[in-house]
């Protein structure tokens, strides 16, 4: 298995993004490991090069639906636990408080990805004063043998602000994506 990491820079020119995504991608640098996440998406789209940030991942739907979920599973077991400590469930069955204790699950879940769709992924919030500026972030997902290359493209390019380092896309996602790219490549 592969082991990526995140690279963050800052800069506020698309055209010079362009030239270090052009160059990462002569050196064997796939494009699903290079993102750039905006507030201008006019000016993205003139830059056709360029590999935005989809607009729902921008959009902290994975997070808050996660969180819906943790939330929901609590609610589903204090209502199966409460049932439980009662003579209901002799009358009753279990049925109708199993299946109550799903729709606040799924309820709950739905409520959470709602929220998400409201909120800045929280992986992009620390960059949002950058943005709001009309700055632009450049991240690439990297593994440690393609560090050097990266050292060596940004030597070129002194305007890109080291912004830090975070958590990569996950192995088995940027390995489909590769995997996707090549497959459209042959058949279009």
């Amino acid at each position: 298995m592969r082991h990526y990491s995140r690279h963050y820079y800052v800069s506020d020119n698309l055209n010079d993004l362009d030239k270090v995504e052009e160059e990462l991608e002569a050196h064997d640098v796939f494009i699903g490991q290079i993102h750039v996440l905006s507030d201008d998406d006019a000016g993205l789209q003139k830059h056709e090069h360029l590999h935005a940030v989809p607009s729902i991942m921008k959009q902290d739907l994975v997070h808050s639906t996660e969180r819906g979920a943790v939330v929901g599973a609590g609610v589903a077991a204090l209502v199966l636990m409460v049932v439980s400590l009662t003579r209901l469930p002799e009358s009753v069955g279990w049925a109708p408080f199993v299946l109550l204790a799903i729709v606040l699950f799924g309820f709950c879940t739905w409520e959470g990805s709602f929220l998400g769709f409201q909120n800045r992924n929280v992986k992009f919030i620390r960059f949002e004063g950058d943005l709001h500026k009309g700055k632009h972030v450049f991240f690439v997902d990297i593994e440690s043998h393609q560090e050097a290359v990266l050292d060596e493209v940004l030597k070129a390019h002194p305007k890109l602000t080291p912004a830090g380092t975070g958590g990569a896309t996950p192995d088995w996602l940027l390995q489909l994506q590769c995997h996707w790219s090549k497959f459209r490549k042959e058949f279009s």
